[in-house]
C-alpha cells in the first residue's frame, strides 16, 4: 500500500475511527426485564471505556513488572482511576522485591560489518554503567562434562558468549506446512528437534548449568569467570517475536536477540568470522522495593461480609507493554468495577477486585491478598479470575466446586442472549490449576471461577513477548467480557444462597474411572505461602 501523506492519513484514520464509533451494534435479546443487566449492557457495549483506559495503561504507562518503577506508578493510576469513579481503593503492600529500571537497549554488529541488531536486555539486567562496551561473541562449546566447562571459563573472559539453541529456521511451522514437500519439512522438524535437546534442560551442553527463563544459573557463573556479557535468545513459533524473561546477573549483562539476528552472530562466530558487538544498555539495580497489590471495593448494603471478588493479576512482563497478560485482565476487572458502580452502586454483598502483584514470580500477590485477610474467606461468595490474553470469554470453568452447575446455568440464563450463545459452563470439573491467580483462592475451598477466552494466538504469539502491546488488544471483545463479568458481579451478588462449598470427590471419580480421569491425575491445589521477598530462584 501507498503510504498516506500526514494529512490524508490522519483524515483518514478520523474517518476509520468515526465509522468503528457509530457502527451499530447486534441487535441484543433479554431473557428477563431486570432493569440492572439492561442497564449494565448499555453501560458496556454502548459507552465503553476499555480502549481510552487502555491506551494510558499499555502506551503511557507501560509494563508493569514487579518491583519497577512502572508498576508502582501504574498502581497509583488505578487508585485515582478508581477514586474519580467514586470507588473506594487502595494499595496494599505485600512485601518487596528486587528492584529495576530499564532504559535503552542498543545494540549492534560492528565487525565483520555493521548492523543493528534486534535485541533488548533481559529483565533485571545490569546496563553496561553508563558507557557502551565492545567485545567478540562467542559460542558456547559443547563439554564432556562440567569439569571442562570450568577448564575453558578462562577463555570466555572479556567476551560475549551465545548461550542459547541457534535455530535452524525463523519460519513459523505453519509456514513450512504450507509450502514445504513433506520430506523437506520432516529435516527441518529433525533440526529443530535436535537443536532444542542440544541447549535445554538442568545441563546445557554439558556445563551442569541451565539457562532457565533466561539466563539462568549458566548466566551467574559465567559472570563469575569475568564474561563481558550473556546472549539469549528464546523466540517463539511466530514472526518476530521474542521472549524477554530475566537473568539474575548482577555485573555482566544479559541480552536477547530476535531469532534472525541470534543466529546470524551465531554463524558468524561459529565459522570464525570474528563477529564483534557493541551494546549501550541503560538499566539500573535498585535493591529490594516494596510491591503492591491495588483493591478496590464497593461496599455491600445488606450483606457487607460477603464478598464477589473480580480478580486479574497486575504484574507483567516488560519485553512489550505486558497487552494481553495481563493488561486485559486488568482492563476487563477495571471497566467492569466502573458500568457496577454506575448501574449497581448498592450491591447486596460487597464486590472487591483484586488487582495482584508478582503473579508471574508464582502467584504473591493474591497469595499475600488470601494471608492477609484470612478472615474474608469464609465469607466469598465467589472468586471470577481472567488471565488468557485478549479473547471473548467462551467458558466458565466450575472450580471443582460439585454443586456449581446449579449457579453458573441460573446466572448465565440471565444474561443477554448473545452471550448465552458465545459462553459455555465446562460443569464442575477439575479444580482451579496452578496456573493463575484463582488457585490462590480454590486452595481455601472458596467458589473460584476461571473465565477462558479465546486464543488470538496468545501463546504462540504475545504471551511474554516483546509483540505483546496494544495493537494485539481486541477492544470490542474486552468490552463484551468486561460487560460479562459484570453481570456475573451483580447477579452472584444478588444470588439469595450462599454458593455451595462441597467439592467434586476427585480421587472417587478417577477411582471410578469417570470424568475424573486416572487415579492421580487430578488433584486439589496445594495452598503455598507467599514469598513476601524477593525471591532469587533460578526457575
Amino acid at each position: 500500500m501507498a503510504r498516506l501523506r500526514p494529512l490524508a492519513a490522519a483524515a483518514a484514520f478520523a474517518l476509520s475511527a468515526l465509522t468503528l464509533a457509530t457502527a451499530p451494534l447486534a441487535a441484543q435479546s433479554f431473557p428477563t426485564d431486570d432493569p440492572v443487566i439492561r442497564r449494565l449492557w448499555t453501560l458496556g457495549m454502548d459507552s465503553s471505556r476499555v480502549q481510552s483506559l487502555g491506551q494510558v495503561l499499555l502506551d503511557s504507562l507501560g509494563p508493569r513488572m514487579s518491583g519497577t518503577p512502572n508498576q508502582k506508578a501504574a498502581n497509583d493510576w488505578l487508585v485515582q482511576t478508581y477514586a474519580s469513579w467514586g470507588i473506594e481503593a487502595k494499595n496494599e503492600r505485600v512485601g518487596t522485591w528486587r528492584g529495576w529500571r530499564r532504559g535503552h537497549s542498543h545494540i549492534d554488529l560492528v565487525t565483520p560489518r555493521v548492523r543493528s541488531l534486534e535485541g533488548t536486555m533481559l529483565a533485571y539486567s545490569p546496563g553496561t554503567g553508563g558507557q557502551a562496551i565492545t567485545a567478540p561473541a562467542v559460542v558456547l562449546p559443547r563439554f564432556a562434562d562440567s569439569a571442562a566447562f570450568v577448564r575453558w571459563l578462562p577463555e570466555a573472559r572479556g567476551k560475549l558468549v551465545l548461550v542459547s539453541a541457534p535455530m535452524p529456521t525463523c519460519r513459523p511451522v505453519e509456514n513450512w506446512t504450507a509450502n514445504a514437500e513433506p520430506a523437506v519439512k520432516a529435516r527441518m522438524d529433525s533440526m529443530r528437534s535436535a537443536a532444542n535437546r542440544e541447549w535445554a534442560g538442568p545441563n546445557v551442553r554439558g556445563t551442569g548449568h541451565s539457562l532457565a527463563l533466561g539466563s539462568g544459573s549458566l548466566g551467574v557463573r559465567l559472570e563469575e569467570a569475568g564474561v563481558a556479557g550473556v546472549i539469549t535468545s528464546r523466540p517463539k513459533d511466530a514472526w518476530g517475536t521474542i521472549d524477554i524473561f530475566e537473568s539474575y546477573n548482577t555485573k555482566a549483562p544479559a541480552i536477547a536477540l530476535s531469532c534472525e539476528d541470534y543466529g546470524l552472530v551465531f554463524r558468524l562466530a561459529e565459522n570464525n568470522q570474528s563477529p564483534t558487538l557493541r551494546l549501550d544498555l541503560d538499566a539500573e539495580l535498585l535493591g529490594d522495593q516494596p510491591i503492591f497489590n491495588t483493591v478496590g471495593m464497593i461496599k455491600g448494603s445488606t450483606k457487607p461480609n460477603e464478598y464477589v471478588v473480580l480478580s486479574a493479576h497486575f504484574d507483567s512482563w516488560d519485553g512489550g507493554s505486558g497487552a494481553t497478560d495481563n493488561g486485559t485482565g486488568t482492563l476487563l476487572m477495571l471497566e467492569a468495577m466502573r458500568i457496577l458502580k454506575q448501574a449497581y452502586p448498592n450491591p447486596t454483598r460487597t464486590i472487591v477486585v483484586g488487582h495482584w502483584t508478582a503473579e508471574e514470580k508464582g502467584l504473591v500477590g493474591s497469595r499475600a491478598f488470601t494471608e492477609d485477610h484470612a478472615d474474608m474467606l469464609p465469607g466469598i461468595q465467589a472468586v471470577f479470575n481472567q488471565d488468557n490474553g485478549t479473547g471473548r470469554i467462551l467458558r466458565i470453568g466450575g472450580g471443582g466446586m460439585v454443586n456449581s452447575p446449579k449457579y453458573i446455568n441460573a446466572w448465565l440464563g440471565k444474561l443477554p442472549t448473545e452471550f448465552q450463545q458465545q459462553v459455555t459452563f465446562g460443569g464442575p470439573g477439575s479444580p482451579s490449576g496452578g496456573g493463575s491467580d484463582d488457585a490462590s483462592f480454590a486452595c481455601h475451598g472458596v467458589p473460584a471461577f476461571g473465565l477462558s477466552g479465546h486464543s488470538w494466538n496468545y501463546g504462540q504469539y504475545t504471551w511474554h513477548t516483546n509483540r505483546d502491546t496494544y495493537d494485539k488488544v481486541v477492544f470490542d471483545e474486552i468490552k463484551g467480557n468486561a460487560t460479562i463479568v459484570a453481570m456475573l458481579a451483580y447477579l452472584a451478588s444478588e444470588e439469595p444462597e450462599k454458593v455451595s462449598r462441597e467439592r467434586v470427590d476427585l480421587a472417587a471419580r478417577a477411582q471410578a474411572g469417570g470424568a475424573g480421569g486416572p487415579p492421580g491425575a487430578m488433584t486439589w491445589p496445594a495452598c503455598q505461602k507467599a514469598p513476601r521477598q524477593t525471591n532469587p530462584r533460578l526457575r
